[in-house]
């Protein structure tokens, strides 16, 4: 089907060759998911969400960059988790249906919003580093690990103001990479660093236009450097798991929230340890 016959209402049909390349490289970009009028509404309520407007518990409202204790004025990337749950109106829209309808044709069937997350670096941040991670990293050993996260540009964005880059192929490797915390324990900071090597690693940017999106596979390595534009780089992510996946997620008291209990991460920081053990 031909990008210009994409979307329809709340569908946005895959090609073939999307497929492919998304299991194959363990992500795609795809073009104009939304529309300028699409993307009014919750542009509105992102930057409400940021300017503190609407209230986030905690440390759901925190820098990715820097310990938790940073003063909000001098955030570098500002990360708002489960900006649903803080704010109800953001709940059934034309993103999430759009993107379910995705998840569905790359992975045969129907999948539940397990977390969704506001990650946006001010203009001239140059420190606006999201470090190399693979997501399965942060999470819980499951049964299940199929997931398709999405992370839709609100600006154009590429490499000059920090985009998304991914390292193809990362996916298909038998173990994680090793992850460490990035400020030496999760208490102080929530971020986890993995190893990337440039000079083996075949690494390319996800430049998107505003209102395309990147899907990526839980095990696909990526991250994204600071931003030295004078404009914003805005992401909203959505992140799609099989339902049985989020019940067991929720059932170990994990929801994704910065606020979960600190044993609990604990534990899945150990979990981590030992997967990598193993690949040693």
């Amino acid at each position: 089907m031909r990008a210009a016959m994409r979307p329809v209402a709340d569908r946005y049909p895959l090609t073939e060759a999307e497929i492919a390349a998304f299991h194959r490289d363990g992500w795609i970009t795809l073009p104009g998911l939304l529309s300028a009028a699409e993307l009014a509404p919750l542009e509105d309520l992102y930057m409400r969400m940021l300017r503190r407007e609407i209230p986030v518990r905690g440390r759901d409202y925190c820098d990715m960059t820097g310990d938790y204790h940073k003063p909000v004025e001098d955030y570098a990337i500002l990360n708002v988790m489960l900006p649903r749950v803080y704010c109800p109106a953001l709940a059934g829209n034309v993103y999430e249906r759009r993107a379910a309808d995705v998840a569905r044709q790359l992975w045969g069937e129907d999948f539940a919003i397990d977390y969704d997350q506001l990650v946006a670096k001010p203009p001239r941040k140059a420190d606006a580093v999201f470090h190399w991670h693979q997501d399965l990293g942060y999470w819980p050993i499951t049964e299940d690990t199929r997931t398709a996260t999405f992370w839709l540009a609100l600006d154009d964005v590429a490499d000059d103001n920090g985009c998304v880059r991914f390292v193809d192929g990362s996916h298909r490797e038998p173990e994680l990479r090793e992850h460490l915390p990035l400020h030496g324990d999760r208490g102080s900071n929530h971020t986890l660093v993995a190893q990337v090597d440039p000079a083996r690693d075949r690494i390319r940017s996800a430049i998107l236009p505003r209102g395309s999106v990147s899907v990526h596979h839980e095990r696909t390595a990526h991250g994204s450097g600071g931003n030295g534009s004078d404009r914003w780089r805005r992401g909203y992510v959505l992140a799609y798991r099989s339902p049985a996946t989020i019940a067991a997620e929720r059932a170990m008291g994990f929801t994704h929230s910065h606020n979960d209990a600190g044993e609990v991460l604990t534990a899945i920081g150990e979990q981590t340890r030992r997967r990598e053990g193993r690949r040693g």
